[in-house]
């Protein structure tokens, strides 16, 4: 292999850990979510104190609720409803995200909601 192909690739290798890294950079709150909920995301949920991340993966719908400014302990929650079915909660006091909470959803709307501190986001039923 000559030294211009080898330059290529090193290049190209540059080009692919530095995008990743800005990727990284520019959703933190997505990438610590991906590390609690399986399969890939289908919503972000913003309001004004944190966000709710939906993830769903065959007829299962995962989320979490991430706090704005993580650190201080606070109430937090997020909950899944399928149509038909009973809301699976986690509430407490955290200080960096409440979640995951999973339900099996199959083709069936969901309802997702999250509060970090005083704010909180309710989706309406979504995914149908």
């Amino acid at each position: 292999m000559g030294s211009g192909a080898i330059r290529r690739r090193l290049a190209l290798g540059l080009a692919v850990l530095t995008t990743s890294g800005l990727l990284a950079v520019a959703a933190p709150g997505d990438a610590h979510a991906a590390a609690y909920c399986a399969g890939r995301k289908v919503r972000t949920l913003p309001f004004s104190t944190g966000s709710v991340v939906v993830y769903k993966r065959g007829g299962y719908v995962c989320a979490v609720t991430l706090a704005e400014n993580p650190g201080t302990r606070r109430k937090m929650s997020v909950s899944v409803r399928a149509r038909g079915g009973r809301p699976v909660v986690d509430e407490s006091d955290y200080k960096h995200h409440a979640g995951p909470v999973t339900v099996h959803a199959g083709r069936r709307c969901v309802w997702v909601k999250g509060r970090v501190g005083g704010g909180s986001v309710s989706s309406g039923w979504t995914l149908c």
